[in-house]
């Protein structure tokens, strides 16, 4: 039973941990991929450009459905909120592609298609 409870402190440190970082994450890491991805952004032409993320479907302590993509320079969980819910749920603790244009002002993605990734 202590293993249980160890346990479920672990993932509620976890998610504090990431949802702080969701919070504080800026946008534009590597782990954003277009299809343009050698050459610079410019949002005032093309705003709704769909994007591939790739990550894991965690869900944070507020219950809510992120995607962790990867860490910060300072080893903390970094990553992106999901607009669709009912479809990241599906895929929860999971590795998954995420297709959807990106909000930078609130870093969520709009998703299009949420797929196993391969």
């Amino acid at each position: 039973m202590k293993i249980t409870q160890r346990s479920n402190h672990h993932r509620e440190a976890f998610a504090l941990i990431l949802a702080t970082a969701l919070c504080a994450f800026t946008p534009g890491s590597a782990t954003a991929q277009s299809g343009s991805a050698t050459q610079p952004q410019q949002p005032q032409q093309n705003p709704q450009q769909e994007m591939k993320f790739t990550g894991k479907v965690v869900k944070l302590q507020t219950g809510q459905f992120a995607l962790l993509t990867g860490q910060t320079p300072e080893g903390k969980a970094a990553g992106h909120f999901l607009d669709n819910q009912d479809d990241a749920k599906k895929y929860e603790d999971k590795q998954v592609t995420v297709t959807g244009t990106f909000d930078t002002a609130s870093n969520t993605i709009h998703v299009t298609n949420i797929a196993s990734a391969a």
